[in-house]
C-alpha cells in the first residue's frame, strides 16, 4: 500500500512550514510536530482537557500535534497549542483563563521551541 499523506492543503502548508522552521532553527520539536501531524487522521493524538491539566503546570506552553477535546476541566491557565480544537474545548480554556494558540503563530514566537512540552 503506498502511503500518501494528508490531502488537505492547509494541513499540507502547516506540515511544510513547520518543518522549514525546525530545519531553520535546529528545533527538533517543530520536525517532530510535523511527523506527527503527517499520520493518517486515525492515528493522530486526540487528547482531553483532563490530560491535558493532569501533565502540565501553572503557565506551561503545551502543544498537542493533533485534536484537543473539551471532556474533563481545566484547573490552571496555559498556552495550548494544536492543529483543532473542539468548541466546548476552546470555551473551557479560555474560561480557565488561558489562551488557545495557533501551530504557526507558537512557531513563530518560539522557534527554537524551548521550555514547550507535547502531551499526547
Amino acid at each position: 500500500m503506498k502511503r500518501t499523506g494528508p490531502t488537505n492543503p492547509e494541513l499540507q502548508g502547516l506540515i511544510t512550514e513547520l518543518r522549514k522552521r525546525g530545519i531553520a532553527h535546529d528545533a527538533a520539536l517543530w520536525k517532530r510536530i510535523a511527523l506527527d501531524l503527517e499520520r493518517p487522521t486515525r492515528q493522530r493524538r486526540v487528547v482531553n482537557l483532563s490530560r491535558i491539566s493532569r501533565y502540565s503546570q501553572e503557565n506551561d506552553v503545551v502543544v498537542i500535534p493533533g485534536k484537543v477535546l473539551g471532556a474533563g476541566s481545566l484547573s490552571h491557565k496555559l498556552t495550548i497549542s494544536a492543529y483543532q480544537f473542539s468548541n466546548g474545548a476552546k470555551e473551557k480554556i479560555e474560561q480557565a483563563g488561558g489562551k488557545v494558540v495557533p501551530l504557526l503563530d507558537l512557531s513563530k514566537d518560539a522557534p527554537k521551541g524551548k521550555t514547550i512540552r507535547i502531551i499526547g
